[in-house]
């Protein structure tokens, strides 16, 4: 499972927000880039950056932010944030962008993620944000009547590479990811699911450990910056459960993953 630390940037700073609220915001860093760096050298492998702002507009507000972030980082970087047209994804993907994520197109413009996967294969992400199982929109301000489900489904169809499930009743809250949500939405679409929102311990890495491959990653944000979590002592954690795993498998003769 793939740890990825969240950059989350509002007029160019770094902020973590509060069940999605704009108005709960908390400012952690004046440079984004630097924490990127800095979730760099601690060990991370990805990461995950979203244009708050851009979700909001529709557009992206702080491509100077993420071009530099790009430009400094060495590890591959999946963004998010106000994607809904093909012009701002090839520009983000020009300036080294590994994965891009569509999140309100995905409900209201859903022939845009399939032309997406068509044109970068193996590249698009669908974030599902959902409250009370109900995919919201526009920066988490609208709700739609998608089930979280239905949509997981759809886009499974599309050849999306990767689903990112949020519950936004969890976010930016410490209270405990929400696994077992996050495990229907990966049964429902047989595809990799990234777990995100809430997440407040280790104790919360070890329950997404349980389910398996199917849970391929997990998104954590609040809980570094306040020190809740150690990312390193996540990342060592994921590695201990891989190599259980692959040790597990050896001795029924089925070999590494």
């Amino acid at each position: 499972m793939i740890i990825y630390p969240a950059v989350d940037i509002r007029k160019g700073r770094c902020v973590r927000l509060t069940e999605g609220r704009f108005d709960r915001e908390t400012v952690y860093f004046d440079d984004p880039a630097e924490v990127a760096l800095k979730w760099q050298s601690m060990g991370a492998s990805f990461l995950h950056v979203v244009d708050l702002d851009g979700a909001l507009a529709g557009e992206s507000r702080n491509l100077p932010v993420l071009r530099r972030i790009l430009e400094q980082v060495d590890i591959p970087v999946q963004i998010g944030g106000g994607l809904r047209s093909l012009a701002a994804m090839e520009k983000l993907f020009a300036l080294g962008a590994r994965r891009l994520i569509i999140g309100s197109a995905a409900v209201e413009d859903p022939t845009l993620v399939r032309e997406a996967c068509r044109l970068y294969p193996g590249r698009i992400a669908v974030g599902i944000d959902a409250k009370a199982g109900r995919v919201a929109i526009a920066g988490w301000e609208k709700v739609s009547d998608v089930s979280s489900t239905e949509l997981a489904k759809k886009m499974a169809a599309f050849g999306v590479a990767a689903l990112i499930y949020t519950d936004i009743s969890r976010d930016g809250r410490l209270s405990g990811v929400n696994a077992a949500a996050t495990a229907a939405v990966a049964r429902a679409s047989k595809l990799p699911v990234i777990a995100s929102g809430g997440v407040a311990s280790l104790e919360d890495i070890k329950t997404l450990l349980t389910y398996g491959p199917s849970i391929a990653g997990c998104i954590i944000g609040k809980a570094l910056y306040s020190g809740a979590v150690d990312l390193k002592a996540a990342l060592a954690l994921c590695a201990a459960g891989e190599n259980s795993e692959e040790k597990i498998s050896e001795e029924k003769g089925e070999g590494p993953c």
